[in-house]
């Protein structure tokens, strides 16, 4: 009886190899499936459905994950305001996750024997699919050919033509991965340490100029509604504020950072959106929020969002954090105004009936109503206490 493998599937050279391979010189039998995280449309989901079945799949299935996505993953990354190296949204890490979770189930569901991914084995993306495989799937076979085989790309394409597949074979200049929480963007000037991106390598082209303001509305920390539009779920209200913000080239950058197996490692990426709602998002924090829950959640959201991007997610602590996190957001309610202009916004201010910048309590700087200058006095004097005796001690010991 046929080995029945389930092939994480995007249509692209990689695993449209590994469809080939196992049919062909291993006799398998391929189930494919690819799960949407946003960035694939409607035309583009039937073109791969289609590629799939015309490469001999036994069958091919689509999952559209990316209100789960939203549910499970971006929903924390704003909650925590998560960028890694304070630069970075984690735009592919996140939904890598999100996919390895989904194709787990799914060869469960239909008690596959093995389980595939065409990753290489040169990035991260091997080792977040390898991990939630191993734990979620143990029983399962992992299958990795081009990682197993040390491929090059144009062995894969002889490999290919050989079999008589048509499909593109040209490769773009750019790798571009697009989702619900961003673009990313490699190419040769992301392979070394000094150039940017040119302004053709980037998906979304600069086309608005002038500027102009934008209101972001939350409840609880959620998304609900942009210009006073609302939304049934903050899905579509992210993809609302990507459409009013890409266009001016808004969320651009090039980041740098430590990869899983230890090397570094540079992408160019585009999240006009996620920028555009963490800095929101935070500037409505620093409002209702106290010191310490701010300097918790700070502490906390950092190692979550590098956890994350290692590919920890099924670790529990992960639902601990989620915990608190979410628990921050009661009073995380109101409107956040950002000017936008070509290449870069401004937040101006928020409103929220839980501002704890309040006149009834006094203004900074210049008015005080809470306490008087004595009860200053006295704090200031027991405030430095400690210090005080240190010093003293210390001096005349010398």
């Amino acid at each position: 009886m046929a080995k029945k493998v389930v092939l994480g599937f995007s249509g692209g050279l990689d695993t449209t190899f590994c469809v080939k391979y196992f049919t062909e010189e291993k006799g398998y039998e391929v189930h494919t499936i690819i799960v949407n995280t946003g960035g694939f449309s409607e035309v583009e989901i039937e073109k791969i459905e289609a590629h799939a079945k015309n490469l001999g799949v036994k069958s091919h299935k689509t999952i559209n994950a990316v209100r789960s996505y939203y549910n499970s993953i971006i929903k924390y990354l704003i909650y925590g305001n998560v960028l890694k190296n304070n630069t970075y949204p984690l735009s592919v890490s996140a939904e890598r996750l999100s996919q390895a979770l989904h194709i787990a189930e799914y060869a469960k569901s239909i008690n596959a024997d093995a389980v595939a991914h065409g990753s290489t084995g040169a990035g991260n993306d091997q080792v977040r699919f390898d991990m939630i495989f191993q734990i979620m799937i143990p029983e399962m076979e992992i299958i990795t050919p081009i990682r197993d085989m040390n491929l090059s790309r144009e062995s894969e394409i002889e490999y290919l033509k050989s079999k008589g597949v048509q499909m593109n074979f040209e490769k773009a200049v750019y790798s571009i991965n697009k989702g619900l929480w961003g673009t990313s963007v490699g190419g040769r000037e992301t392979l070394n340490s000094r150039k940017t991106l040119p302004e053709e390598a980037w998906p979304t082209p600069v086309t608005k100029t002038g500027s102009e303001e934008i209101k972001l509305s939350f409840e609880t920390g959620e998304l609900v509604k942009v210009n006073d539009k609302k939304f049934e779920n903050p899905v579509e209200a992210i993809q609302y504020v990507q459409k009013i913000a890409g266009g001016y080239g808004i969320g651009r950058d090039v980041h740098v950072g430590d990869t899983i197996i230890g090397i570094k490692g540079r992408v160019g990426f585009e999240a006009a959106a996620p920028m555009l709602i963490i800095k929101g998002h935070h500037a409505l924090e620093k409002h209702v929020l106290t010191k310490w829950q701010l300097q918790w959640k700070d502490q906390i959201a950092q190692f979550y969002g590098n956890w994350l991007h290692e590919g920890q997610i099924l670790d529990p602590v992960m639902r601990d954090m989620e915990t608190y996190l979410e628990s921050s957001q009661r009073n995380v309610n109101g409107d956040v105004f950002i000017q936008l202009y070509p290449y870069r916004f401004q937040v101006i201010g928020i409103e929220s009936r839980h501002d704890l910048m309040n006149p009834a309590f006094g203004s900074y700087g210049e008015l005080n109503t809470g306490f008087s200058g004595d009860d200053v006095k006295g704090f200031t004097r027991i405030f430095g206490n400690q210090t005080a005796i240190y010093h003293s001690v210390n001096n005349q010991s010398k």
